[in-house]
This record gives structure tokens, C-alpha cells and sequence, in this order.
């Protein structure tokens, strides 16, 4: 496990997990951390304030990394969230920015409910390494086609007859791109690792703006399996950092 993706781990399981937030801040972010999760505010300061009220309301706190991964300098997560014994269940996928030691400094994040075990849980393998970017360039060129163009037509170009959907409101992922209004206003970040590929975007779905994390695994250049993980936008003026982007 590289230093990034070990940080990236330790600041929610030794951090928020634990509830050991001077040891996230004094040996897993760096000097300075921007921060753009929905309520937290700027830096280290505003990480520390949040999670020390955080850890009061929710005591009992089991949290699991499913699915982690890196590109670049990049860090990415699928996380389970269970809190106070089922008070509140929660998805979460994010990306760690590192610095060159691998320090955390900055964070992008969407959280959803979570309902039912198929949403997040499964396996999990890297495969085809060397595919990388290669399958990133499928995901990007899906994601310009059909997800922004529009042209449905290509829609069986990169997405296998098989392709397996884990969102509950999504029982035919290429039938609800047709009966929904999706719009796909930009695509923030790809990454990927060798089978998996995940792009953060700004969507509108039926006239709500979302922030939106697509997961993809490939095979044989196809896409065979989607989790997608989406959070309404905050409206300006609620924003205590920069930004979801």
C-alpha cells in the first residue's frame, strides 16, 4: 500500500472511525488541507471542528473501506458508513488529493443513504493494470457520447448487453438514460486502476443539480458493472468551503 493510500485510509479509520483527529492532522494531511465536502469548512481547523462535534452525535461508529484505489496523485474511495447501530446508514465515495510525501491535502466527497447491502458491498479486484488509461478512454468517451451529446445510438459501443447496475433506482440503466432528463453539465475527474474506472461529475437529473460519482469496472473494453453515488447540490450561499468542485 503506497504512503497516499494508507493516509487517505488512516484519516477514516484511525480519524473518523476512531476519533483520533489530532493524530489525522499531525501525521496524514499536510501543511494545509482544502476541503469540499458539504458543511465542513476550509483547513484542518474546519475538519477538527466538524468531526469533534461529529463524534458526539454519532458515539458508535462502524466504518468500512470497500473499494480504494489510486492514480496519480489522486487517492479514490467507496466507504460504508453505519452509525449508532443503524441510526444512520451512509454511502460515501471521495478523492484524496496527496501532496509529494503522500500527505493529504485536499478532499472532494458525495455522500447518499445507503438501503440495501447490493448498493456497495461485493467483490473487489484489480485486474488488466496495464489497461489503465486505456479504459479511462473509454469511460471519457462514454461519458462525451452518450452522457453529454446525447447520442444514444452509441450507447452499446461501451456499455456490455450484461452490464450489471447497483443502483436501486435504476432497474435498466440504458432504458432510464432514455426516460430521464440526465444531463451531464461537466466531467471533474477520471481515475482509474486497471478494471475500475470512477468519474466525478456535475449532472442534472430531472431538473435537480447533483454532484455525482459514476463507478465503472471494464472488461474486454466494456463497461460490465455501475455503482453511482449522487448528492443534491448545495445552493451557494449554504457553502462553507469552496465547493463540491
Amino acid at each position: 500500500m503506497s504512503k497516499k493510500l494508507q493516509n487517505a485510509t488512516n484519516l477514516y479509520l484511525r480519524g473518523i472511525r476512531d476519533g483520533a483527529v489530532d493524530v489525522v492532522l499531525n501525521n496524514y494531511m499536510g501543511k494545509t488541507y482544502r476541503q469540499h465536502s458539504t458543511g465542513v469548512s476550509e483547513g484542518k481547523e474546519g475538519f477538527k471542528a466538524f468531526f469533534t462535534d461529529f463524534f458526539k452525535r454519532n458515539p458508535k461508529r462502524d466504518i468500512q473501506v470497500v473499494r480504494a484505489f489510486e492514480d496519480g496523485e489522486y487517492v479514490f474511495m467507496h466507504v460504508y458508513q453505519n452509525l449508532n447501530h443503524g441510526g444512520a446508514k451512509w454511502i460515501t465515495t471521495d478523492i484524496f488529493r496527496a501532496d509529494e510525501e503522500g500527505r493529504i491535502i485536499e478532499h472532494w466527497d458525495v455522500i447518499d443513504a445507503f438501503y440495501q447491502d447490493d448498493e456497495i458491498f461485493g467483490s473487489f479486484e484489480i485486474k488488466d493494470e496495464e489497461l489503465t488509461e486505456s479504459n479511462k478512454s473509454v469511460v471519457r468517451a462514454y461519458l462525451t457520447e452518450v452522457m453529454q451529446n446525447h447520442k444514444l445510438e452509441t450507447f452499446n459501443q461501451y456499455v456490455a448487453d450484461e452490464m450489471k447496475e447497483h443502483d436501486l433506482s435504476i432497474s435498466n440503466y440504458a432504458i432510464w438514460i432514455q426516460e430521464h432528463d440526465v444531463q451531464y453539465d461537466f466531467v471533474f475527474k477520471v481515475l482509474g486502476a486497471g478494471n475500475y474506472v470512477v468519474a466525478y461529475s456535475k449532472a442534472s437529473i430531472d431538473h435537480k443539480d447533483y454532484a455525482l460519482f459514476d463507478i465503472f469496472r471494464l472488461d474486454q473494453g466494456k463497461i460490465v458493472e455501475h455503482w453511482m453515488n449522487k448528492e443534491i447540490m448545495p445552493a451557494y450561499a449554504e457553502l462553507t468551503n469552496s465547493g463540491k468542485f
